[in-house]
């Protein structure tokens, strides 16, 4: 079991537990799964850059990751049905667990000007965070990438609204911006 997992056992339920009352363990939300997804729109132009950003999430994740397909033909952008246009990984268990404890440990703290991740939640108690370049990440070496590409993280957690997941990861450490 990961340092973050005994975190969220030992600390973080008996927290949430007294603090919102809740009368089951069961009851306390919890982190469901998290996905990690590049979105790389110039893949249309150049079918290498499916190829590089694959490589990248691999190395960050620990896990292969999958290529995200084009829905909808858009001529504006060159772009057809089925065309690769991002990569994606979905990181459940012990991984994700791993990945969390690694992004607000190592990766956070490492962003230049770091003032706190903003509260980006979609209404439903999931947190989503964008990393403008992967190269926070101590997997990538710096002198190997050839582009900076931005990088999505979403958290998905059981909790009912905003306020039970900002709980859940505040309580886990995540660092969120003093407002």
């Amino acid at each position: 079991m990961t340092r973050l997992h005994d975190k969220y056992r030992n600390d973080v339920v008996p927290a949430l537990m007294e603090k919102n009352g809740y009368a089951s363990v069961m009851q306390v939300p919890h982190i469901e799964k998290v996905v990690l997804n590049i979105g790389a729109g110039e893949a249309t132009a150049n079918p290498k850059v499916i190829e590089v950003a694959q490589t990248d999430l691999a190395a960050i994740s620990g896990q292969r990751p999958i290529v995200r397909r084009s829905t909808k033909s858009i001529s504006a952008f060159k772009l057809r049905v089925g065309m690769p246009v991002g990569v994606k990984v979905t990181l459940r268990g012990e991984r994700m667990y791993q990945f969390l404890d690694k992004l607000i440990s190592i990766v956070l703290p490492r962003i230049r000007e770091f003032a706190g991740v903003p509260n980006t939640w979609d209404g439903r108690g999931n947190y989503t965070l964008g990393l403008k370049e992967q190269t926070v990440f101590p997997e990538i070496e710096f002198d190997k990438i050839d582009k900076l590409r931005g990088l999505e993280i979403t958290v998905v957690t059981s909790a009912k609204n905003d306020e039970e997941g900002f709980q859940l990861l505040e309580l886990l450490g995540m660092p969120f911006a003093k407002n």
